[in-house]
């Protein structure tokens, strides 16, 4: 019997994937990665913030999972790899001007790395997760990435960066099924997380106060960050897209490419963010129209398929989680040495809303997952 660990996030799906494993005949040990020490993130009046992700009471609720499908269950204390892979990166990006995504970064350094060379030095081969995710094998060029069979919960944009030895050594068990079926499946097992909300904030930001978490932990990730931090929390100016002063912001890190809310302006249009200024300390704004990009950049490429293409080739284009893929063309360009990151030049059929740097590209051919990078410049 193979024996496969199992990553337990206190969630019905992976909850689920448990049983689902244990149905086909897996050998199944459990974990939970403790991550983020809800203490450090306190409400005003001193408690912790709980969220709906990675939380203690989720770390119990993945304990129960376990003892109630009988399998052993572990808790592994990642917590210093999290804020130097993770939350150290996160805030530097927020303080650099751009969006970034932290759960792609946990995915590719923790789940799908320090994880899966864990489970080898125990003498395990495989892990799983509870990603609604697909794999299949390619006789000639081996694991293959596809989306989620649910489209609503599909979460392969967020796993484009995983290599061709971790999808090899990964498994997907609720992939192959909707959501409302897992909830399903969970209830007739009786599990108590049969009911249990989607995550839907980040882990360690479960109010999405992103300003605020950056204030109290820059300094603590670290002291180098505390005078950009100083620099990012100066009122600066809003321009219009002609160079206009329209008013003063209080704070560059309160903003985000294609925001509209919250910009504190009066004006006759609906007004959209469409460019940061970091070094001039600037927001710049405009109408509608003037966020939509017809071509992008993405540095750090990471190619799924073992084959680089050596022409220009067709596909699809997520640039958000929640972005409807959209045809462009892909033009890879390696860099000038070795040591120089992949790049790819994506040019759509039709522009797209709100390219922000920061965020994932995630290039697509039907339900395949071709490989993706991260949004370095746009152009409209």
């Amino acid at each position: 019997m193979e024996r496969v660990l199992l990553a337990l996030s206190g969630g019905v799906d992976s909850s689920t994937a448990g049983i689902l494993l244990k149905n086909s005949g897996y050998d199944v040990v459990g974990c939970t990665m403790q991550l983020w020490d809800a203490r450090r993130n306190p409400t005003l009046d001193g408690h912790p913030r709980v969220g709906r992700c990675c939380s203690i009471d989720d770390v119990y609720d993945a304990r129960r999972i376990a003892e109630r499908l009988g399998f052993p269950f572990y808790v592994l204390n990642f917590e210093e790899q999290f804020e130097k892979s993770v939350i150290e990166p996160f805030i530097g990006q927020y303080l650099r001007g751009q969006t970034p995504i932290p759960c792609t970064l946990c995915n590719t350094v923790l789940k799908f790395d320090k994880l899966l060379s864990f489970a080898k030095t125990v003498g395990i081969s495989k892990i799983a997760t509870g990603h609604y995710a697909r794999t299949v094998e390619d006789p000639e060029e081996g694991p293959v990435l596809l989306r989620g069979l649910d489209e609503n919960k599909d979460q392969s944009y967020f796993l484009f960066e995983l290599s061709q030895d971790q999808l090899a050594g990964t498994l997907f068990p609720v992939g192959n099924y909707r959501k409302e079926e897992i909830r399903g499946i969970a209830g007739r097992e009786g599990l108590a997380t049969a009911g249990k909300p989607d995550s839907q904030e980040i882990c360690f930001v479960p109010d999405g106060d992103y300003a605020a978490f950056i204030r109290r932990h820059a300094g603590e990730v670290d002291e180098a960050l505390l005078p950009v931090l100083n620099e990012r929390e100066k009122p600066g100016p809003i321009y219009f897209k002609d160079g206009t002063l329209l008013g003063t912001h209080p704070g560059l890190h309160h903003f985000t490419v294609g925001q509209r809310r919250g910009l504190g302006i009066a004006h006759s249009a609906p007004l959209y963010v469409v460019r940061l200024d970091p070094e001039n300390n600037a927001v710049f704004v405009g109408l509608k129209e003037d966020v939509f990009s017809r071509e992008l950049i993405a540095t750090k490429v990471n190619w799924i398929s073992t084959q680089l293409p050596d022409a220009p080739i067709a596909a699809q284009v997520r640039i958000r989680s929640n972005h409807r893929a959209a045809k462009a063309r892909i033009t890879l360009e390696q860099g000038k040495g070795c040591s120089e990151p992949l790049r790819a030049k994506v040019l759509f059929d039709e522009p797209q809303l709100a390219v922000t740097p920061g965020q994932a590209a995630v290039f697509y051919r039907g339900e395949r997952v071709l490989g993706g990078g991260w949004i370095e410049t746009s152009v409209r």
